[in-house]
């Protein structure tokens, strides 16, 4: 089983400098993206301007759909520590789950 590297692994980058007024724009225009439907595009956005309310709205989002793991990496990068440790006990319970049924 191979893993793609998009979703192998949550990486920590350092959002480019980007001046407040510049991000408050790309906030609004990732805001506006999400709020029609455009999942993928706001979450490039938030993810450059590191924009955590949006991330975890994106997390939530990829929550609801069943994308535990891409939930998980939002949070992470957030960072909004309660979701992701909710997350994080919960897959935890799964693999586990997972383990005892293979003893």
């Amino acid at each position: 089983m191979g893993f793609d590297d998009k979703n192998a692994f949550i990486k920590k980058t350092i959002p480019p400098k980007i001046d407040g007024s510049q991000k408050a724009a790309l906030n609004r225009k990732g805001n506006m993206l999400f709020n029609s439907g455009k999942i993928e595009e706001a979450r490039k956005i938030f993810i450059t301007t590191g924009y955590s309310d949006g991330l975890s709205r994106v997390g939530d989002y990829y929550k609801s759909q069943n994308r535990p793991l891409e939930a998980l990496r939002m949070y992470w990068l957030a960072p909004d520590k309660a979701k992701s440790n909710t997350m994080i006990i919960q897959l935890a319970g799964i693999i586990q789950n997972m383990v005892n049924e293979d003893e």
